[in-house]
Order: C-alpha cells, then structure tokens, then sequence
C-alpha cells in the first residue's frame, strides 16, 4: 500500500484541528511537506467520499463535511485502499505445480483475513479520537 492512507489522516485531523477554519491546499501541503498538486488528489478523492467541503474562491478553502466523531480510521482506509495490503505477485504461477495452483486461493483467503482484521481495528478509532494526541 502506497501513502495515500496516511496523506488522508494527515489532511483529515489537520481540517477537524482547524476547528472550522477554512485550510488552502497550499497550507495543507506546508504541513504534509509535499506539493499542494498531491495533496489536492487526495482532497478530490476525500470530498468525493463524503469528508471533506470545500469553499471556492478569496477566503475559501476546505473543512470536515461531518463531525470527527462520526468518521472512522475504517472508513478512510476503505476510501484510499488500493490494493492488497501485502501486496501481490506479478506472476502467475505455474498451473502445473501442485503449489502453484493453489497458491492464489490460499494468498486470497489469508488476504481478506487480514484486511478484516485491519478494518476491524481501525473501526473503533474515530478521526476525533485519534486527533486527540495533537495539541
């Protein structure tokens, strides 16, 4: 898995600090320390999923769409996920070996075991919760 879940926290616990302050992508980007053109991807794909509103024009910027409390680390690991967690192979086995052709089916089963797991875990922490280490 990429950065994109951590990029995603990092914008979400900097808007619900802000404490409905409108933050710029150029601002939010100072604090990722990255460039505001990948910080507003993750921006689009935040708004588009429903946590995150945004203001246009002087003086517009972006905020939470819905209370901390109600968004869950789940919830935004399910927005960013692109893959399996442990990544995959990018060959396929051979169909002829007794491993080989059952290998993925087993990889696949152990896949979603994990990922539930991960899910599980992250569902009882709410983005509130977790903001609550910054000062």
């Amino acid at each position: 898995m990429n950065a994109r879940f951590q990029i995603a926290i990092h914008i979400l616990t900097l808007l619900n600090k802000s404490e409905g302050e409108l933050l710029s992508s150029d601002y939010i980007a100072g604090s990722l320390n990255t460039n505001p053109a990948l910080v507003r991807k993750e921006i689009s794909n935040l708004r588009n999923h429903g946590f995150i509103e945004s203001k246009e024009g002087k003086g517009g910027g972006y905020s939470l769409s819905k209370p901390a409390a109600k968004i869950t680390l789940a919830d935004i690991y399910q927005t960013v996920k692109t893959g399996a967690v442990l990544g995959t192979s990018k060959n396929e086995p051979n169909p002829d070996c007794p491993v080989g052709k059952q290998i993925s089916g087993e990889i696949n089963k152990l896949y979603m075991d994990v990922d539930l797991t991960i899910l599980s875990k992250l569902a009882t922490i709410t983005l509130e919760k977790f903001g609550e280490g910054f000062n």
